[in-house]
């Protein structure tokens, strides 16, 4: 049997660059080695490319997109491979970049049926022209506690939650300092779920995976410390003490935003679940992070699914859709 060459783009610009490494690492080592040849291609901080576009193009038969955060993740590399006609693995430029905007996404989970929590998009200009007036918009929106965070970030990097005025200044200025749009959100109590979705490249056949529950050790909500640094978070997949009807809710919400966002291959949507058993979506990652920490490998495994199957399932969703669109 000939090996299909795959070439795993990994790093990049983004604020997850170190995560992206861990995930291409992970990739290459787990495709199957009998039916796969993997050409490890990293991209710099700086943006340049290890192997360019049109050398991957010659050598391989299609891209493992390993990335995270932007660049990676917001349609960029996707239109890139696009205008070279690679097949790449994962959701198209268009579904990546409304994943990663998670003031439209959300408007659109909102739209779609789906609870998500009360959202303002507030920017770094509206910031700088009269700081009081978006305060004073914050509170009278949103209300206490609250959530502060980049509207085009992965990861939960820059996340902020304010439970009282003297706190709200602080977190704006903070993250409106590196970001220049920001969500002021409504803080739901309740209890984190996440829950991964895949597909065989078309939309009908999406299917949710079991969810997991986080439970973060290493800080107040599920944010970049407790993803990622070992013993950060408890997470119990599938979770326990839940009823088969919230499991199938929580289920169901993945596999809507999944469908809603465009998404193809995988995707995981984190939600909130609170005290009267409303689920609400938070955002979706249209490109989950694969290291070992990582939740999809452990929750298709809890599905039945050995890595390299996933890995598998999620090449072939690839080739699958590049080839429907193209036909």
């Amino acid at each position: 049997m000939e090996k299909i060459y795959i070439a795993v783009l990994s790093g990049g610009p983004s604020s997850e660059h170190e995560v992206s490494l861990k995930s291409g690492e992970m990739v290459k080592d787990g495709l199957d080695k009998e039916r796969y040849e993997p050409i490890p291609v990293r991209i710099f901080k700086n943006g340049t490319w290890e192997l360019d576009a049109r050398d991957i193009r010659k050598n391989a038969a299609g891209v493992f997109i390993a990335m995270h955060g932007t660049y990676g993740e917001d349609g960029t590399v996707q239109s890139i491979l696009e205008t070279h006609g690679i097949p790449y693995t994962g959701s198209d430029s268009y579904a990546s970049a409304l994943g990663m905007n998670k003031f439209l996404s959300l408007r659109l989970f909102r739209d779609g049926g789906l609870s998500v929590p009360a959202t303002i998009l507030l920017t770094q200009r509206e910031w700088r022209k009269d700081f009081h007036a978006i305060e004073k918009r914050v509170i009278q929106e949103i209300g206490f506690p609250l959530v502060i965070k980049p509207n085009n970030q992965g990861s939960s990097v820059g996340v902020h939650i304010v439970r009282k005025k003297e706190e709200l200044r602080e977190a704006l200025a903070h993250t409106l300092g590196f970001y220049r749009e920001v969500l002021a959100q409504e803080f739901i109590e309740g209890r984190e779920f996440t829950c991964g979705v895949l597909d065989h490249g078309w939309t009908e056949s999406a299917f949710p995976l079991l969810p997991t529950e986080i439970v973060p050790r290493a800080s107040e909500f599920f944010d970049y410390k407790a993803k990622y640094e070992e013993g950060g978070s408890m997470e119990i997949t599938p979770p326990e003490n839940l009823s088969s009807h919230d499991v199938k809710n929580i289920r169901g919400s993945a596999l809507s935003a999944h469908i809603l966002i465009g998404a193809s291959g995988f995707s995981r949507t984190d939600m909130i679940m609170d005290k009267k058993g409303t689920v609400y979506v938070l955002e979706i990652n249209t490109i989950p992070g694969l290291t070992k920490e990582s939740l999809i490998p452990k929750e298709a495994a809890a599905s039945g699914m050995s890595f390299a199957k996933l890995l598998d399932t999620i090449v072939d969703s690839g080739f699958t859709r590049w080839r429907k669109k193209n036909s």
